[in-house]
């Protein structure tokens, strides 16, 4: 007997419940089941520690900008951000604290020349620290979070695959026995369908998830180009 995308003991047993449909599949169908339920899987793990992951970033940011705002000296800033648990917002202070510790050691050490273009360098320099800080936080808050976009814009389409293979295979059995009444073709076309709807659970969670991650990490962001605009002009008034 010719296996459809499910195989023919439940349709036998008259049991239509997903389970046993997805229990009973052809070895296609568990193969792309599986897969379906990993990826699932792996989504729900993402979405879960990278949305703890970030809102102990955001509230631990406003934690140290409000002491940072508070604070007159930038030597009281840095062993605060000793510490308190690390942030982007600290980690982007101390990449640009250390810089203007270099600088002004530097600055210390060498004769007076041309002061103008040494301090536009300097300028240049602690810009390009806070940026590097800036580049790797973006990325460690976006980790992983590429999956999700692809779960959502492949699960449906893994899951249609495994449909149009059960129906195809669906068809092949009309063929061969020759029956094409309800009570042969339904039961087929139930089993193809699961592999649609599992890609559906897959995919709708994972685009919630992308599109709440993603906007936590553009509202970090933002917060962090502006505090690195205040730094800099904090550290030009004071220091050059």
């Amino acid at each position: 007997m010719i296996h459809v995308f499910l195989q023919a003991g439940p349709a036998a047993n008259d049991n239509m419940d997903i389970v046993s449909l997805m229990m009973h599949a052809s070895d296609v169908a568990k193969a792309v089941l599986v897969l379906l339920m990993l990826m699932s899987l792996v989504s729900w793990y993402v979405i879960g520690t990278k949305a703890l992951y970030l809102s102990r970033a955001g509230s631990r940011s406003n934690r140290f900008l409000d002491a940072f705002w508070k604070t007159s000296r930038l030597d009281d800033v840095w062993k605060l951000s000793e510490e308190m648990p690390p942030s982007p917002a600290s980690e982007l202070f101390r990449a640009g604290y250390v810089e203007l510790a270099k600088l002004r050691r530097r600055r210390n050490e060498q004769k007076q020349g041309d002061a103008a273009e040494t301090h536009v360098g300097d300028i240049e320099s602690i810009e390009r620290a806070l940026n590097r800080a800036r580049t790797t936080a973006v990325t460690e808050m976006e980790n992983k979070v590429p999956f999700l976009a692809t779960t959502a814009s492949a699960g449906p389409f893994i899951g249609l695959f495994g449909t149009v293979w059960g129906i195809m295979n669906s068809f092949r059995s009309i063929g061969v026995t020759g029956a094409a009444n309800l009570a042969t073709v339904a039961p087929g076309i139930a089993e193809a369908l699961v592999a649609t709807a599992i890609g559906l659970v897959a995919a709708i969670p994972a685009v919630m998830g992308y599109n709440y991650l993603s906007r936590r990490i553009r509202v970090i962001t933002v917060e962090m180009e502006s505090f690195s605009s205040d730094f800099l002009n904090i550290i030009r008034r004071r220091f050059f």
